[in-house]
């Protein structure tokens, strides 16, 4: 490595202050800091918190990712695999079955291969997408603005195709992203500075713009002319005698089939990397040992969506079967727990204040139940949960600080 490092400092007065290329500066420095520790040093006193720095922060959040892409690939081939051989289809149409063949590889349900390497030529694309368009973005405003490019992009580049169907034309996953980085954080100063989270923003925009490309029975298994509903979908349309039974019941009695355990494994119909409950809890302990997560946030938001869950659950309801779900489904289907790990932490959009988080937490959780059950017409509600949990953040600490302020004063007086 010796030699690229001489490379970059044989090419870094060419992008300093008064160099040729002075201007690119940013992508210079990205690739340095990227590949080596950055080499400066304090000269003087200097306050060190702990070791921690963005970049370390940013790293440990996408090796915490990884269980959940693993199950990405492994979920959406196995979907599609499963759906072919319901409907007699012994080949993968287009490119994706060129490649696979090439490789020797049949669609089959049952190969762990199979389903990964099916699923990979679904998400790799998306993914691909969304950095290079997400990626070009960050560094245009870096270089106008001539900030140094940060890695708080690869969390939202590796986030936000985890939250797509596989089915997503790529054009408006490039639109979604840029949509994204461009109105959810680089209008209002970059990383650090925005108040929303950009991949939700990326999601909640193809949502109201693109709904049928985001929600419906056809957009969750890559294969055409197949429909099969979420289980979040497949309770919002059932009827109130029906219950849980939409779920559970075999196909043959009108259900989906599916049990709990299925549900926390992750083997049912949903966005890529969203379906897990057991991924995403391996990503929380993670995330809470090594000190990156939030364990105050986690807890509120599970806090709040068990307590409201149960609350409803208990007082049922005549005509509206999403009562009759128990707390422990409504953690297991949807995205509550991949919103609850990865979206709601985002150290900069969520509340910074220990009882603020608190509050932040819970207030997402019953806002998520609340529209999964009160409003059946949007089956989901951890997007818009957190995203209104990320516009009342900077009140919620502001009252907590003056909370506390008001008790020292009162403490002093006394």
């Amino acid at each position: 490595m010796k030699p690229l490092r001489n490379l970059l400092d044989k090419m870094h007065p060419m992008f300093d202050k008064g160099g040729k290329f002075e201007k690119l500066y940013p992508l210079y420095e990205a690739q340095d800091t990227f590949l080596y520790t950055p080499g400066e040093v304090t000269s003087e006193a200097s306050h060190v918190r702990d070791s921690i720095d963005l970049k370390r922060m940013m790293s440990m959040v996408i090796v915490a990712l990884l269980p959940c892409v693993f199950m990405a690939l492994y979920n959406t081939g196995f979907q599609a695999n499963a759906a072919m051989s319901s409907m007699g289809i012994e080949s993968v149409p287009g490119w994706r079955g060129t490649v696979m063949a090439s490789l020797g590889i049949a669609p089959d349900a049952n190969s762990l291969i199979s389903n990964l390497v099916h699923g990979a030529l679904y998400f790799l694309p998306v993914y691909i997408v969304c950095m290079a368009v997400g990626g070009t973005w960050e560094a245009l405003f870096c270089v106008v603005r001539r900030h140094e490019i940060n890695e708080g992009f690869l969390v939202t580049g590796m986030l936000f195709p985890l939250t797509l169907p596989p089915t997503i034309p790529l054009w408006q996953v490039a639109l979604g992203i840029s949509f994204g980085v461009v109105v959810g954080k680089e209008i209002f100063g970059g990383t650090g500075k925005n108040f929303l989270n950009p991949a939700l923003t990326a999601r909640a925009f193809l949502y109201f713009a693109y709904p049928g490309q985001i929600v419906g029975d056809t957009v969750w298994t890559a294969v055409d002319g197949f429909s099969g509903a979420t289980s979040l979908g497949q309770m919002a349309v059932a009827q109130p005698e029906v219950g849980m039974k939409a779920i559970t019941n075999s196909v043959a009695d009108g259900g989906l089939g599916i049990s709990w355990m299925q549900a926390f494994m992750g083997t049912i119909q949903g966005s890529m990397g969203e379906t897990s409950t057991f991924a995403c809890l391996l990503g929380a302990i993670f995330l809470i040992l090594i000190g990156v997560g939030s364990w105050r946030v986690m807890a509120g938001v599970l806090a709040g969506a068990m307590g409201l869950s149960a609350l409803l659950w208990l007082i049922g309801s005549n005509t509206n079967a999403m009562f009759a779900m128990p707390p422990q489904w409504h953690l297991v289907v949807g995205g509550l727990a991949f919103g609850l790990v990865f979206m709601a932490t985002d150290p900069v959009s969520a509340a910074m204040t220990d009882t603020g988080r608190w509050l932040y937490g819970i207030l997402i959780g019953g806002m998520t139940i609340l529209i999964r059950v009160v409003n059946p017409a949007y089956p989901e509600g951890i997007m818009l949960a957190i995203l209104f949990g990320n516009v009342f953040a900077p009140l919620i600490d502001y009252y907590v600080v003056q909370a506390n302020i008001k008790r020292r004063l009162a403490r002093n007086v006394a």
